[in-house]
């Protein structure tokens, strides 16, 4: 019976991508754990895995198509002793039905290789599960597909795997515990798919027409939108309609971290004739956010309608611009890290996010954000907070300027930061309390060694 190959949800938000590159051409045999593909999303490029063993019949999406709809039908296995020529023949006939099986984009589900009789894929195949209440459960292709074949609902298996991602030994454990059987019809999936498809569509503004009214014709090109730049406008759009922002303020003097950075840099020990790190300000301020947030829980915080989401951990994101946007990769349990540690992660991670090869649990999650400007000598600014965080600092410029200490004027090199909030959860005394926190490391930057 052919497998079908579909368009993977390499993340809980992605709608489509882009099929870069293909590994494997017409013809090869493959195994389950071979890489077969190169998909382009919004933020990175991913290698796709195969999940199970064949032949090659026909790749249905050739190498460089954009636009790629998650789970439309991108190629075709024969399985062992199978026919390729049959397998390959039926492939068109599938390709739409395939395509046609996720109601809405924001419901598109997280399948890669997901086998499925080419006469009958319409039943949404495996990809998320629903559960009756409309919650999805994400799932690796390879525990859907063993979820199936033991009668598993997977909406029932409590995930393991990054950002509670269900996993093959998830479901090798609810076989062995006599885990919920799958319900017959899965129809109650049709209502919260109907009701995702609003938060999932493009942000509207004026229409294009009436904006190139304003122009003189030949004045002007269209660039079309990439998926960066669509996912940056719909989470931006997202933000300010749902939450409240409220913003608050601070001067940091940094003479002290200043001088103990120069010092730590001085005091790093060599390897093949370099030093083992160097310390950057931002690397000192991630450090001492993530220590702040310790300190004050209360503001280690998401929201969601019906609970407080308090978190165990600093998971600290860190906005780097690449060319078309940025993206957060997050330093993990930063809290509990040595400045050389998150000094080094910093620098993989920012190599890889303008390579856009980071994975998407490097970008996705997170407690809180950092935007440093300061480097573009921007003196202060607002960031807008990434849901399903409630705080991002924003990070200015360290300048010299007068102060007066002890009743006198003097020099010091300050540097403004402010911190947005979720009011929902972060009230503005409790949003200075963390700011305050955030302060006193900064200008007694020894407490950060300890």
């Amino acid at each position: 019976m052919p497998i079908n190959i579909t368009m993977p949800a390499l993340s809980p938000t992605m709608e489509e991508g882009n099929l870069s590159k293909w590994l494997v051409k017409e013809g090869d045999t493959v195994k389950s754990g071979d890489v077969i593909a190169e998909i382009e999303t919004d933020k990175a490029t991913m290698e796709v895995e195969a999940v199970d063993e064949g032949t090659v019949a026909k790749l249905v999406v050739p190498a460089g198509t954009e636009g790629v709809k998650v789970n439309a039908l991108i190629a075709v296995l024969a399985a062992d002793g199978e026919d390729v020529a049959a397998a390959a023949s039926g492939a068109g006939s599938a390709a739409p039905k395939a395509e046609a099986a996720p109601a809405s984009k924001a419901d598109a589900a997280p399948a890669q290789s997901a086998p499925a009789p080419a006469a009958a894929p319409a039943p949404a195949a495996a990809t998320a599960a629903v559960s009756v209440d409309g919650n999805r459960s994400f799932s690796s292709p390879l525990a859907r597909r063993l979820a199936k074949e033991a009668g598993i609902d997977l909406s029932a298996v409590a995930g393991s795997g990054p950002h509670g991602r269900v996993v093959k030994s998830d479901i090798e454990a609810a076989v062995a515990g006599g885990g919920a059987k799958a319900a017959a019809a899965p129809a109650p999936a049709a209502a919260p798919q109907a009701a995702a498809a609003p938060a999932a569509a493009a942000p509207k503004g004026a229409s294009e027409e009436a904006v190139l009214k304003l122009f003189e014709p030949g004045s002007y090109e269209l660039v079309p939108h990439d998926g960066m730049r669509k996912t940056i406008a719909r989470r931006l759009v997202e933000s300010k309609q749902t939450i409240p922002h409220f913003y608050v303020s601070v001067d940091c003097e940094l003479d002290a971290l200043m001088a103990l950075r120069a010092q730590l840099n001085d005091a790093a020990p060599r390897k093949d004739n370099a030093p083992a790190y160097k310390l950057s300000v931002n690397d000192m301020v991630i450090k001492a956010m993530a220590l702040a947030l310790r300190d004050v829980p209360d503001a280690n915080v998401s929201w969601t309608d019906n609970n407080m989401v308090k978190h165990k951990y600093a998971d600290v994101g860190v906005a780097v611009s690449i060319p078309g946007g940025l993206i957060t990769p997050i330093i993990r349990k930063a809290e509990q890290k040595t400045l050389s540690a998150i000094s080094n992660e910093m620098r993989d991670l920012g190599k890889r996010a303008k390579d856009r090869k980071l994975k998407p649990e490097e970008y996705q999650g997170g407690t809180s954000s950092v935007s440093n400007m300061g480097m573009m000598g921007v003196k202060n600014f607002a960031a807008v907070v990434n849901p399903p965080h409630a705080t991002i600092l924003a990070v200015g410029a360290g300048e010299q300027r007068v102060v007066v200490k002890k009743g006198e004027m003097a020099i010091a090199t300050v540097m403004t930061v402010t911190l947005s909030t979720d009011h929902r959860c972060v009230d503005g005394a409790l949003g200075a309390e963390l700011l305050q926190a955030f302060k006193g490391y900064i200008e007694n930057p020894m407490g950060m060694l300890v």
